[in-house]
């Protein structure tokens, strides 16, 4: 069965009940995972820059991984994956792939598939072979194809 990862761009999206959140409400009902690491991303965003309080954003985060989307810890082969992956296509200031970021490629796996808004994300997860689902960012923008 095809793992369907959403990076957290998506879920703060979603989260954040921007207009692409019913896009996203759609790709839930495909029983998708999110990787821990990028769980940690989505409370960083909620807190550094959506304002939410910590306590309050772990809580949603929690209620969102208890209810929508099974979180999946990072195993050590995940982690060395996502290790390789991004030494092998980070680029600075050309492919701005985060560490993050290649966890969730490394969690979906080649045959797998990440929801994303992510242009360096997305770029990185097909040359890995892994499907993408390109998502409208905040600002309604799509990685290109």
């Amino acid at each position: 069965m095809e793992r369907l990862v959403l990076d957290a761009q998506p879920v703060v999206t979603f989260l954040a009940g921007e207009p692409a959140a019913d896009e996203i409400a759609e790709l839930l009902r495909r029983e998708p995972v999110m990787s821990v690491a990028n769980a940690a991303e989505v409370v960083d965003v909620l807190v550094r820059l959506r304002g939410f309080a910590a306590g309050e954003a772990q809580a949603v985060v929690l209620s969102f991984l208890d209810e929508l989307a099974a979180p999946v810890p990072v195993s050590l082969e995940i982690a060395l994956d996502a290790g390789a992956i991004r030494g092998a296509a980070y680029l600075r200031h050309q492919l701005d792939v985060s560490l993050a970021d290649c966890v969730a490629i490394a969690t979906a796996g080649p045959g797998g598939s990440v929801a994303t808004s992510d242009p360096a994300l997305a770029t990185v997860a097909r040359a890995e072979g892994v499907e993408v689902i390109a998502l409208p960012d905040s600002r309604g923008r799509r990685p290109p194809a």
